[in-house]
């Protein structure tokens, strides 16, 4: 098997008639984090709904680890391993920390102790409130309870559609410090951020989305040095 985990290959995806995605090619390496960043509309979120089998293709492929995954539905994707952390969280707000944490580990059959153990060490504020409602938790506290949600599946890849939307700066860069430590532990991670200057910081590979289309692309310090994406993204 090579080093590229997910390879996209000329994606395209439509809303009735609008071609939201159109036609783009990227590829996310072992063990890296992935950044796609651009401005509301631009594609992103459809394109992660695309390899989470949530919407089917019009056209193009998606295979994660040399397997094609297009148009599978989204149960089959979480089994092979992939993830996603939704935007707006969506978490079950009138049940408790622990039950939203093995909703994640619905597809498991297996002793999920460690792993809740795991994330509890990720986010001790999640123990502490495990028999809370998900819903009376703060803001980055349900965020963290998402990010924990989807870590409850054991995946080889979690997508993140703007894991700091509406948080702290203080909360962003806890949730920013996490995702990295998530990395570290073998999770490899592609993401899509609002916040362009902590994403690309952040990441390993960075994709830069307008209108549907890839337009630039490079190391997350090549695209933080670089005089558009600054201009643009970065208000510099």
């Amino acid at each position: 098997m090579s080093d590229t985990i997910l390879s996209i290959r000329d994606l395209r995806v439509n809303y009735g008639g609008i071609e939201a995605v159109k036609g783009i090619s990227f590829d996310v390496k072992q063990g890296d984090i992935v950044t796609l960043i651009g401005a509301n509309g631009a594609g992103k979120s459809s394109t992660l709904r695309a390899i989470a089998g949530l919407v089917k293709p019009q056209s193009g492929s998606i295979s994660f680890e040399d397997n094609e995954i297009t148009g599978q539905d989204s149960t089959n994707i979480v089994k092979k391993g992939i993830t996603l952390v939704p935007e707006g969280r969506k978490i079950f707000a009138d049940l408790t920390v622990l039950e939203n944490l093995r909703i994640g580990a619905y597809l498991r059959h297996d002793d999920i102790s460690k792993d809740l153990e795991w994330v509890y060490e990720l986010f001790p504020r999640l123990k502490e409130r495990s028999w809370q409602a998900g819903g009376t938790l703060s803001g980055g506290e349900q965020q963290m309870l998402a990010v924990g949600r989807a870590l409850m599946s054991r995946p080889k890849l979690m997508m993140m559609d703007e894991p700091s939307l509406g948080l702290a700066p203080i909360i962003v860069r806890d949730i920013f410090s996490i995702i990295r430590e998530i990395n570290k532990q073998g999770v490899t991670i592609l993401l899509i951020e609002q916040n362009a200057n902590m994403a690309l910081q952040t990441a390993h590979t960075g994709y830069v989305m307008e209108t549907g289309r890839i337009t630039l692309s490079g190391s997350g310090e090549e695209l933080l040095n670089n005089e558009a994406v600054k201009s643009a993204y970065l208000g510099t």
